[in-house]
């Protein structure tokens, strides 16, 4: 999946957790913008990594994404979070199905 835009599912909760939690301004956040650009200290950066491995229920391993490493933007966090996603059973919890009223 390509994330040069900024519709997928994944991207918003990225940017809606940035918006939210971390108080970047919208305008601030697109697939290009490197983590260090944010204007988030190195201990933001990291809760914000933490904040968005519990929103996928997941666990990003350094060897696969170190927020302290120059030049990793947003759309490679995507990027990893689909990879590690689609490799692990319980990454997202299933949805509880309709019951018909």
């Amino acid at each position: 999946m390509s994330y040069s835009d900024a519709s997928s599912p994944t991207f918003n909760s990225i940017a809606t957790i940035l918006e939210t939690d971390f108080k970047v301004e919208r305008s601030a956040i697109s697939p290009a913008t490197a983590l260090s650009d944010l204007g988030l200290d190195s201990l933001a950066l990291m809760e914000f990594v933490f904040a968005v491995e519990d929103a996928f229920h997941l666990r990003i391993p350094e060897d696969r994404l170190d927020p302290r490493e120059a030049g990793i933007t947003l759309q490679r966090l995507c990027e990893v979070i689909d990879t590690e996603s689609s490799g692990t059973a319980t990454a997202r919890p299933a949805q509880p199905a309709e019951v018909p009223a």
